[in-house]
């Protein structure tokens, strides 16, 4: 038989809280409940009521959406730098891409040059060589 133990905790609490209330009262009943009331005053005042409540819900929206909106604005300006930084090394990548392409093709360009300078002058001197015609 599984019963709740909560009705037996919160008699328990009650019975505790009545017993610590008449010691600090010296065994006076009217004095501890004097006691009572004054601290459950007490508390009363430090839970938000309705009013204070709604005023306090309103204040605390405010500032977690004051928060989630910084937060949102962060990351998008981190995003937004990281696209820009992503742009920036992708256009330097690319420039020496080209550079490094223009360099290798003026190199073949001046191997093709060299090869036809020689090439002719080989001609000019295998005609000149078999007796051929200048």
């Amino acid at each position: 038989m599984s019963k709740s133990r909560v009705p037996m905790m919160l008699g328990l609490a009650a019975a505790g809280a009545g017993g610590y209330y008449l010691y600090s009262a010296g065994g006076s009943p009217s004095a501890a409940k004097h006691q009572m009331k004054i601290d459950a005053e007490k508390a009363r005042e430090k839970i938000p009521g309705t009013d204070n409540a709604e005023k306090y819900g309103k204040d605390v929206g405010k500032e977690a959406g004051a928060n989630i909106d910084d937060a949102i604005a962060r990351t998008r300006a981190e995003v937004q730098e990281g696209k820009d930084k992503l742009e920036e090394l992708r256009n330097e990548a690319k420039n020496k891409f080209n550079a490094s392409r223009e360099k290798v093709n003026h190199s073949v360009d001046q191997i093709d040059r060299d090869v036809e300078q020689k090439a002719a002058e080989a001609k000019g001197a295998v005609s000149g060589w078999l007796g051929g015609k200048k």
